[in-house]
């Protein structure tokens, strides 16, 4: 039975990769290697799994669009016995600037349509965030365009070096070590 559970927001298919909507599942599946063997598709949850840390780790990869990802959540607390305050979501941010990343309890889903989506069917907002910076194209009705396109090219080194520094937490994020994990990501 896990005690920690990640899971990295993304539309499936290739078309999606490396846009702004799939950041989440993107760096999920660039940590995985160091940690974990492949992902194994599982139906009754709707994504891919693996585990690592002597299987108190799940790590999760849903298999439906970003804006259904609370069918696979809501199946994961229930089929994987997880509470959610066990649950860290990987997902992209319009309020963060890229390069910017930051790690949060609880709180709103700042219209994300995901979040929205999982805090609906799991009647809860209780979860663990990274919220990865994606920035806001300054018009809300390009919103859904933006998320689904790929960034710019100079927004590249800035996402590297805020991949580096999740990357640098991340062991303190899988020994719940939540305050030392954001007092390291939050500093300049």
């Amino acid at each position: 039975m896990p005690k920690l559970c990640f899971v990295g927001l993304g539309n499936p298919g290739a078309k999606y990769d490396n846009t702004r909507h799939n950041i989440g599942k993107d760096w999920l599946l660039k940590i995985a290697p160091i940690y974990c063997d492949k992902f194994v598709y599982k139906s009754k949850i709707e994504a891919d799994i693996t585990y690592s840390h002597s299987e108190q780790v799940l790590w999760v990869i849903p298999d439906n669009y970003v804006n259904n990802s609370g069918k696979t959540v809501s199946k994961l607390i229930r089929n994987m016995n997880l509470d959610e305050d066990k649950i860290i979501l990987l997902h992209d941010d319009l309020d963060l600037n890229p390069g910017e990343v930051r790690l949060k309890v609880d709180g709103g889903h700042g219209g994300h349509n995901g979040l929205r989506d999982i805090f609906e069917k799991s009647s809860s907002k209780k979860f663990i965030r990274v919220r990865i910076g994606v920035g806001h194209p300054g018009d809300k009705n390009m919103v859904s365009n933006w998320v689904l396109n790929k960034f710019h090219p100079n927004d590249k080194d800035l996402l590297e070096d805020a991949y580096c520094k999740f990357a640098q937490v991340f062991d303190l994020i899988c020994s719940e070590k939540i305050p030392e994990a954001q007092k390291l990501l939050h500093t300049k």
